[in-house]
């Protein structure tokens, strides 16, 4: 029993034009011979053909539809319109050329006798991508670091021709000096040219007669460089930093490619960070709370001069302004530095320190009552 076409090509009976033609591609694509090499993938591609020539015409596939495969084989539908449908068929579609041209452009440049042009010219180096661990500082403040990096850089014995000194090149005896070969590949529609690199020159069209001693006839070599590169303040994880024209080297005098620094900023153990604003936290007694105070905090300018007020609450945030992150690309503005602050309630209490606490409890009315002592400081507090 014949398979059925749609089910070859995995679409639904009520598909449309564009449906039956992507899915035809995607198809053709996987089991094409040229392709795909396994066992039975040439009948496969076949058959996907066979389904496609029958769908993609409206008369054929009426004919499918009603009648099945008798009614689209040889010699099938005299007098209603016989082999008319085939032949409308190339001018509906634009040939097959067309589509071949279309599926197979990703495979070497295959093309309905079309072709591919070999790079001669200058050509770009490769981009590089380098991952840096920075400390919360230097994300904060900016500075200089020196790296290390990998690359190809342009061969000063050669100067990046790849031919050893006093040598030259020949012209390829494989491509005749085009940088291309061609094969000819036979399918159910006839033949199609499939034009590739030439593997002997790697589609220079030219072959080194001497390499170079130094680069192997690579024209480049690898060498590790140090480099300086300068940190903006303000970055953060993420960040991305471009070095220019410090990537690999071009081919054939082509400008070199950019070196990408990704940073990593590694965590502070006193400081966090939200956006532009630095956070931290200090612990202090419930007397400095209660009476208020001035202290000294660490920010990540140095020791800074902090006021307590009096009566602070259990994690109140006080702010220290301008003292965060600066902003990156505008290091004059800068976030704040919020500080959370905890009050250290004590657990133990020597006789005097509880004599004057009971005196202030009374002189407050709250030494009698539900906790004595230890409620009234929970009161103050909001415990």
């Amino acid at each position: 029993m014949a398979a059925d076409y749609y089910e070859l090509l995995g679409i639904s009976r009520n598909a449309s034009k564009e449906d039956i033609k992507r899915a035809y591609r995607r198809l053709a694509r996987q089991y094409h011979p040229d392709v795909n090499k396994q066992e039975g993938a040439e009948e496969r591609f076949k058959e996907i053909n066979r389904a496609y020539e029958v769908l993609s015409e409206p008369e054929t596939r009426a004919r499918y539809d009603r009648f099945g495969e008798a009614g689209v084989s040889a010699g099938a539908g005299a007098g209603a319109g016989g082999t008319a449908g085939y032949q409308d068929f190339a001018t509906d579609m634009g040939g097959f050329a067309d589509i071949f041209e279309t599926i197979f452009s990703g495979f070497g440049g295959a093309t309905a006798g079309g072709s591919t042009r070999r790079r001669t010219g200058p050509t770009r180096g490769d981009d590089l991508r380098l991952d840096l661990q920075i400390n919360f500082r230097e994300a904060v403040f900016g500075g200089e670091k020196e790296i290390r990096i990998p690359h190809l850089e342009t061969c000063e014995t050669c100067e990046g021709s790849g031919a050893k000194p006093g040598s030259g090149a020949s012209t390829c005896s494989t491509c005749s000096g085009s940088g291309q070969v061609r094969r000819a590949t036979r399918t159910p529609f006839g033949s199609f040219a499939q034009v590739s690199v030439c593997p002997t020159c790697n589609g220079e069209g030219r072959v080194i007669e001497e390499k170079c001693e130094t680069c192997g006839g690579a024209g480049r070599k690898r060498e590790t460089k140090k480099l300086k590169i300068t940190i903006p303040p303000g970055v953060d994880n993420g960040t991305r930093l471009r070095v220019s024209s410090e990537g690999d080297a071009g081919l054939r005098g082509g400008s070199p490619g950019d070196l990408y620094v990704y940073l990593g900023v590694k965590p502070d153990p006193e400081f966090k960070r939200d956006g532009l604003n630095l956070l931290s936290e200090i612990t202090v007694s419930y007397l400095q709370a209660i009476l208020g105070c001035r202290i000294k905090v660490n920010t990540v300018d140095g020791e800074e001069d902090l006021n307590i007020p009096a009566g602070t609450q259990p994690d109140t945030v006080l702010t220290l302004e301008s003292k965060g992150v600066p902003k990156l690309g505008n290091p004059v503005s800068r976030g704040n530095h919020l500080i959370t602050v905890h009050v250290e309630i004590p657990t133990r209490l020597n006789a005097k320190e509880r004599e004057l606490l009971e005196e202030l409890a009374k002189i407050k009315g709250e030494n009698s009552g539900k906790g004595g002592l230890e409620g009234f400081l929970g009161r103050v507090f909001g415990g």
